[in-house]
């Protein structure tokens, strides 16, 4: 059992990578709309870089307690703004995701290139950043990963809608409302660990090799 001190070492080290990644997803998101058309998110406040702008208290905490997985308050998004609304929600939804890939990649790279060649010699200020960057890598898969499941309101749904023929994509849609429950259930049974963290490992292991 962790004593205080350690508790709050791991939260130091654990909240600037989930408060970036959780930023950073919501702001593709709002950022893509906005390119393709949709003013929404910035009408509302949520163009910003202001990370409790973005979170979502019950998904802050899976996050927390998984270190893996996790969700953030959805961008509003007015799908009538596009030109092409099925295939615009498609790039908007991808876009969260991807943004997480990209963090996933660059923290990699910070570790690997840059901070990993002084793990060796590093001391108590360069460690816990190596550690971040880690953590980042983690986080930034999972909260991808987890997204791209095809269960709304995750955006894997959204995906999924904009490939299904419109009829399905509609009987689709109108399973929503139970969505959340889902989720939940899936998250504290353990279910969507047994998916995503097998995934998770491998990534891991794809772009970080035995670098810790």
């Amino acid at each position: 059992m962790m004593d205080f001190a350690s508790i709050i070492q791991r939260l130091a080290i654990l909240t600037p990578p989930i408060l970036l990644a959780v930023t950073v997803h919501e702001m593709a998101h709002g950022w893509v709309a906005y390119r393709l058309g949709d003013p929404t998110a910035k009408l509302m406040g949520r163009f910003s870089l202001n990370p409790v702008r973005h979170l979502d208290p019950i998904g802050t905490i899976v996050f927390f307690l998984t270190q893996t997985i996790g969700w953030a308050k959805p961008v509003p998004v007015n799908p009538s703004y596009f030109k092409n609304p099925r295939n615009d929600m498609v790039w908007v939804a991808l876009a969260g995701p991807g943004a997480n890939i990209l963090l996933a990649v660059l923290s990699a790279v910070l570790l690997r290139q840059v901070l990993g060649s002084f793990w060796e010699t590093s001391g108590f200020f360069v460690r816990p950043l190596l550690y971040m960057a880690y953590v980042s890598v983690q986080i930034n898969i999972g909260l991808a990963v987890f997204n791209l499941l095809p269960i709304p309101p995750l955006d894997g749904s959204k995906v999924l809608m904009g490939i299904l023929p419109p009829t399905l994509a509609s009987s689709f849609e109108s399973y929503e409302r139970y969505g959340f429950l889902l989720i939940l259930v899936l998250v504290f049974t353990g279910v969507t660990g047994r998916i995503i963290v097998p995934l998770i490992l491998y990534m891991n292991k794809l772009l970080l090799g035995t670098v810790l």
